[in-house]
């Protein structure tokens, strides 16, 4: 068979026909032949042994049974009816029931007929029952393909409605077997297969749908699952090889006056090792002839803004001007500040852009960036209306990118006739599986050490029932001049209820901490954009000693003097949120603190985070934690989950066959780019099909 048949419409299938095939395309996305070759099990059961009517247990597991119907009747039930079947063997009476799809069933029960019946049994009234059973006649059963391990595959209440039960896709898998005469063509080089001991790919997908034996269906999916990740990575690298050799840069020739002036005499402390390594990076990507794409990945507070500004001051240098985008105004705007403090006295025109800007400083500014008098402008996706035009962007910078959609990134490609240069920063450290899988076509950097002088955040768990103590320590460090974070879960569904646990919460602390003493800030989502800036201000300023807050100071808040951070109902947050969260304190040189507040009824998922919280600060060894946790589809958000909609691999559990995957393929791709060697024929093949369908890694980053 050639491959080709494998893009057959699953309609031209025996048995399956166009109502079934609309109803497999709309519910299961199956569509071709291959589609339904590569629908995987999601378990398996063991069909060996059949029980006796007299034999069944008080448990609801799963059971096999031959004996004859000898009577079918429907129920009247409050709503509509239900069918009773009754069912025999040479030992004793049992009842079959169906909920749905009586008149259909009805009509295709044959009475007095051997049948092998297949389902959770349940007890009631002194009766065994299973409701909706797999049902096979035994002249069928002894005809059809059998094995130990039996398939059960994903389904819907829709296609179990219309009869498409398990057994009949599992027939029309048969069938499609038997239609391709079990031909199918390699996929992977001879060296890979001697190399992993793997099963053919024949033997892989025989065994997957109808494994012989444990062994074999062990086999194949370890052979099934490296494939899948291989050609995952094989699209990533090439597609960076060829972005690399393809899509062209401003080469940044040289480093002149901006950068050397600001690194000579303006830089507030010494680099770290890990900064200077990043900029080594950076540099080489710049002066490359070839557009810069780069992941920055570095904890809160390792460093990554004097980075940035090193970069786009080696791009000011050469001429061009530079973008630096972050997800709210309130980043926006502390960036900003930053800037303009740590740029103060050198002649570097920058603006502010965000939804608050005034009509006619967006007229100025405008008509600045167009002329290139404006070097670098801040701000949110206001940046990239269409109204933005830049002179000439050399370089954007992305700041927590996972916040920004696939299409907002790439209106600020189109801001050139040449793509400027890409760095994309996170504080989100993702974990190294993910960061292999979805930004795989990206360089990555790591910072990976904090500024001299910083101290570790000391944290501790504390129940509700030791609040007061908690209150004390609170009074002594403000005592000694530092300030606290209180901070409130703020979850959308129950806003109401978020909002009063926030205004009970800040009395109780006005009352434990009395003006004029003590000093509270408020700042939550429902005050206005001013309001807001002002109490921030004042926090900022030391004018008060409490901020209590929802998590709108998750990012952004740069207050060294604030030493303790107090995170209530801490039980609610997810863990790179808490992550973040922590990272608002231990700026300046004092010792700071972190104190996670909790009820004492917790479920084993928050108890985890918590203990991950308190035992470590390790950015990624905390990311790992919650991708076990939280699966990668939750932990990338909605825009960016079906990037790994995996068909059988599982990057957590499967991380090791991942990094075989990446490295083999990162191998095979410079030794040969084009994979044009012989040997590497059925890798060429079947890369071409894959890369005909595969849309998904074309968005990424």
């Amino acid at each position: 068979m050639s491959v080709l048949n494998l893009n057959t419409s699953i309609s031209y299938l025996k048995s399956v026909g166009p109502n079934r095939a609309e109803l497999l395309k709309t519910e299961l996305g199956i569509n071709t032949f291959n589609d339904l070759l590569n629908f995987y099990p999601n378990r398996y059961i063991d069909r060996t042994q059949f029980f006796k009517i007299n034999q069944l247990q008080q448990n609801s597991s799963e059971i096999q049974l031959i004996g004859k119907i000898t009577l079918v009747k429907s129920v009247q039930q409050k709503q509509g009816s239900r069918l009773v079947a009754t069912f025999v063997d040479e030992s004793g009476t049992m009842e079959l029931v169906w909920f749905r799809g009586a008149k259909w069933i009805k009509e295709s029960l044959k009475i007095n007929t051997p049948y092998v019946i297949f389902g959770k049994s349940n007890y009631f009234n002194g009766m065994y029952t299973i409701p909706h059973p797999e049902m096979e006649l035994l002249s069928d059963y002894k005809k059809n393909l059998r094995t130990a391990m039996q398939a059960v595959y994903p389904s819907t209440e829709k296609l179990n409605n219309k009869g498409i039960s398990n057994r009949v896709v599992s027939k029309i898998i048969q069938t499609l077997f038997e239609e391709l005469q079990g031909t199918f063509q390699e996929t992977l080089s001879l060296n890979i297969i001697g190399q992993y001991q793997f099963i053919s790919k024949n033997e892989a997908l025989f065994n997957i749908h109808f494994p012989k034996n444990q062994e074999l269906l062990t086999k194949a999916q370890q052979r099934l699952k490296f494939e899948e990740l291989f050609f995952i990575q094989m699209q990533l690298i090439r597609k960076n090889m060829i972005h690399k050799s393809k899509i062209k840069g401003f080469n940044f020739e040289k480093v002149g006056t901006y950068f050397n002036t600001f690194y000579k005499e303006k830089l507030p402390f010494e680099l770290t090792n890990a900064q200077k390594r990043v900029l080594k990076e950076i540099r080489k990507d710049l002066g490359s002839n070839a557009q810069m794409n780069r992941l920055l990945q570095g904890d809160v507070g390792s460093g990554k803004t004097i980075v940035a500004l090193l970069t786009m001051l080696i791009a000011l240098d050469n001429g061009f001007q530079a973008a630096f985008m972050a997800p709210t105004e309130i980043l926006a705007t502390q960036h900003y500040n930053s800037l303009i403090a740590l740029l103060e006295g050198m002649n570097v025109n920058v603006k502010l852009l965000t939804g608050s800007t005034k009509t006619a400083e967006r007229r100025l500014l405008h008509k600045q960036l167009e002329q290139g008098e404006l070097h670098i402008l801040i701000g949110t996706h206001a940046l990239i209306e269409d109204k933005v035009i830049f002179k000439n962007l050399g370089i954007a910078i992305i700041d927590e990118q996972h916040r920004f959609g696939v299409e907002q990134r790439s209106k600020l490609w189109r801001k050139n006739e040449l793509p400027p240069h890409i760095l994309v920063m996170t504080a989100t450290p993702i974990p190294r599986t993910l960061a292999m899988s979805v930004y795989g076509d990206l360089d990555a950097s790591v910072i990976d050490e904090l500024p001299p002088g910083r101290k570790e955040i000391v944290t501790a768990h504390r129940y509700d029932a030791h609040r007061l103590s908690v209150f004390k320590f609170l009074k002594e460090e403000i005592a000694k001049g530092g300030q606290v974070y209180i901070v409130y879960p703020l979850i959308n569904e129950s806003e109401t209820m978020d909002y009063k646990d926030l205004m009970d919460g800040y009395e109780s602390i006005v009352r434990e901490f009395p003006r004029p003493t003590y000093q509270v800030s408020i700042v939550h989502g429902k005050m206005k954009s001013e309001d807001k800036e002002f109490e921030m201000q004042r926090f900022i300023k030391g004018e008060t000693h409490i901020m209590v807050a929802t998590t709108v100071i998750e990012v952004g808040v740069d207050v060294p003097n604030a030493s303790v951070m107090v995170i209530e109902s801490a039980e609610r947050f997810g863990l790179s949120q808490l992550h973040q969260l922590r990272g608002r304190v231990g700026r300046g040189a004092d010792q700071s603190y972190c104190i996670l507040m909790t009820s004492f009824k917790l479920t084993s998922d928050a108890k985890t985070r918590i203990e991950t919280m308190v035992q470590t600060s390790d950015g990624f060894e905390i990311a790992e934690v919650d991708l076990a946790l939280r699966g990668p589809g939750n932990l990338m958000g909605t825009q960016q989950s079906g990037v790994l909609d995996l068909k059988i691999a599982d990057i957590i559990k499967d991380h090791q066959l991942l990094k075989n995957a990446r490295s083999i393929a990162m191998n095979l791709l410079k030794n040969d780019p084009n994979l044009s060697l012989e040997e590497h024929k059925p890798i060429k093949i079947a890369y071409q099909e894959i890369s005909k369908k595969s849309t998904l890694w074309a968005n990424i980053s």
